[in-house]
């Protein structure tokens, strides 16, 4: 029987050996942490029963995964669970962009932009599980499905500011500004709508879901799936260098690019050791954890009812904010995530005491404290705040690197998505995932198609190692 190592038990990991599992390879994961998940734990963080999301929280893109939708998550206990409101962007006016899952629904919310939102995902909406085939692919290949792929793709590789140019209203123009803003890029920059205009596609058609009990639900699934399958996961196991990796006949890395090349180090063609040394990392997110008492005081009403709220003010100001983080300045406002799990899982609470989920977009490396400026964020748009607030947990951008050594810098993205890098990943090359060298593959969120839960970057490296066994 031929034999697999994989090193890190983050989605994509874990997705890379249940996929060499399937296939009949023998599979052992080695993590370093003393618990499996990477990104995707979750934490009784401030109190017992209190449970917070360490990263990963809301999964428009996983829920349509083309990889965990091949699994039986529901007999191991996972389900998706919607708010009623996806996102709501509140603005200083009072008034608020609502995203719903249906493109209807949303585009009669925003009044005037509502015909160019059907226009922009009313139909890739509704291809979107053909779609997510290419999507969730290497770009470059022949796509499966060239028409559906065309009708996304030509929005995509423009930037936001040209997608925002086509929204009129204030609300409109903040709503789809600040789902773009997930890129953690300049929104004038070419492509820049690639990440936005897929998660708003992904959404309209699976809502924005939290995983039932915590996204660590998840990864105890994946972790019984891979169990099941004969494969053996080992924690508290770091490696550092190649002489400690066990002899296999398949080794997959799910790792930043540079903590491959010390790995490896000469052990890779010079081009490959160069590419991945230089590989560049994106600005960080600062995290912060609330424990409140009776939920967030937010003046607009809707607020009340959605799973996520973005506060960073206008499109304009976004756009600014964007720019000044990707120039190493720290923002006085920046651009802040909220996430209210809880409202779709209330056992995340514990009792009238709820786990809030927020953080700020800072600059690569950051050695401020941002939690003031989170607080004044959520206080701008939600008077009293403050006095909600019963405990809090800071993960600094030094800190998330030690949470999880992919986050290099607070880089939760796993690599600046500049076009170069969100088209080939680590390196120029038509084989992305491989090194180099025979039998050893990248399997991370820094290859293609990039961050979040769907598992995506570990299967086709998982493939791609299958053929190099065949």
């Amino acid at each position: 029987m031929s034999t697999a190592t994989v090193v890190g038990s983050g989605p994509n990991g874990l997705a890379a050996a249940i996929t060499l599992a399937r296939a009949g390879i023998s599979v052992t994961v080695l993590e370093a942490t003393d618990r499996p998940g990477g990104g995707c734990r979750s934490s009784e963080l401030l109190a017992p029963g209190l449970i917070h999301d360490d990263c990963a929280a809301t999964h428009p893109m996983a829920i349509g995964s083309p990889f965990l939708k091949s699994l039986d998550l529901a007999r191991h206990g996972v389900h998706w669970l919607l708010p009623e409101v996806d996102c709501v962007h509140p603005l200083d006016d009072g008034t608020a962009g609502l995203l719903y899952r249906s493109v209807d629904e949303t585009a009669t919310e925003l009044g005037s932009d509502g015909a160019p939102w059907r226009a922009l995902f009313g139909y890739p909406s509704r291809h979107f599980d053909t779609l997510a085939e290419d999507i969730t692919a290497p770009l470059l290949r022949v796509p499966r499905h060239p028409i559906q792929m065309a009708r996304f793709g030509l929005p995509a590789v423009l930037p936001a500011s040209a997608i925002a140019r086509l929204l009129r209203t204030q609300p409109g123009r903040a709503l789809f500004g600040g789902v773009a803003a997930h890129a953690f890029r300049p929104l004038h920059y070419p492509m820049t709508a690639a990440v936005g205009v897929g998660i708003m596609t992904a959404g309209h058609r699976y809502g924005w879901p939290v995983v039932s009990g915590g996204t660590g639900s998840l990864v105890r699934a994946l972790v019984d799936t891979l169990t099941e399958l004969g494969g053996t996961l080992h924690t508290g196991v770091r490696i550092d260098r190649a002489s400690q990796l066990p002899d296999a006949d398949l080794t997959l890395l799910d790792l930043e690019p540079g903590s491959v090349a010390k790995i490896l180090d000469d052990r890779l063609p010079p081009g490959v050791l160069r590419s991945l040394k230089h590989f560049r990392h994106g600005p960080g997110a600062f995290k912060v954890d609330f424990a409140i008492e009776g939920g967030v005081p937010w003046t607009n009403p809707n607020a009340h009812r959605a799973g996520t709220v973005h506060l960073g003010g206008s499109y304009d100001e976004i756009a600014s904010t964007e720019r000044q983080i990707h120039r190493g300045i720290m923002p006085d406002r920046p651009f802040v995530l909220v996430g209210q799990q809880y409202l779709a899982d209330p056992r995340r609470s514990a009792g009238n005491i709820h786990p809030l989920w927020t953080y700020a977009h800072v600059p690569f490396g950051y050695t401020g404290d941002a939690t003031e400026a989170i607080i004044c964020q959520i206080e701008r748009f939600a008077p009293g705040f403050r006095e909600c607030v019963v405990g809090t947990a800071v993960r600094s951008t030094t800190e998330m690197s030690v949470y999880n050594a992919n986050y290099v810098g607070g880089d939760i993205m796993t690599g600046a998505k500049d076009i170069r890098q969100l088209v080939f990943g680590p390196r120029i090359s038509l084989a992305p995932y491989s090194l180099g060298v025979p039998g050893m593959f990248i399997c991370s969120a820094a290859a293609p198609p990039g961050p979040g839960a769907h598992g995506m970057c570990g299967v086709h490296a998982a493939n791609a190692a299958l053929l190099h066994l065949r």
